[in-house]
């Protein structure tokens, strides 16, 4: 049946992340949809925000497509232009090559929501706005590196 019904998919908590970035994300959990559902040919995400919480660190990928709509609460979207505040309706888009990193944050004192269906390649790398770090996937596999390729130090 094509209904996807919510409560058998696990909500997912937690960070691919390195420490200490991985921290970030407490008050941040998903469901996959689309694998939920079978999809292959791109992710679809439910993502639910915490007031104080952010969907990832600020970011944008190389290969691959975003597209959100806010379905809950007052979420707020921050990307290189500044801060632009959502409702439930509003949708962002985030094409592929785009180097505006952006995530989304609620900064409001009620759960925020969005869902959030973004391409599926074979490769990818994502940056990190404002940190020195980027994100290469291959095969499932994600490796986390400095800007300029070197290993992330020791901590």
């Amino acid at each position: 049946m094509p209904r996807i019904d919510l409560d058998k998919i696990p909500l997912r908590t937690g960070s691919s992340y390195p420490a200490p970035h991985d921290e970030a994300m407490i008050g941040r959990r998903q469901q996959r949809l689309g694998d939920a559902a079978g999809l292959t040919q791109f992710g679809a995400n439910l993502v639910r925000l915490a007031p104080g919480a952010m969907s990832s660190l600020r970011h944008w990928h190389e290969r691959q497509d975003e597209f959100l709509v806010v379905t809950e609460g007052a979420l707020t979207l921050v990307d290189d232009n500044g801060e632009t505040p959502l409702v439930p309706g509003d949708c962002c888009a985030f094409p592929a090559g785009d180097p505006n990193g952006h995530h989304i944050l609620n900064t409001s004192d009620i759960e925020g929501a969005f869902v959030v269906i973004g391409t599926r390649t074979d490769r990818e790398t994502g940056w990190y706005s404002d940190l020195d770090l980027k994100v290469e996937v291959e095969g499932g596999k994600m490796r986390f590196l400095r800007r300029d390729g070197g290993a992330l130090a020791e901590s």
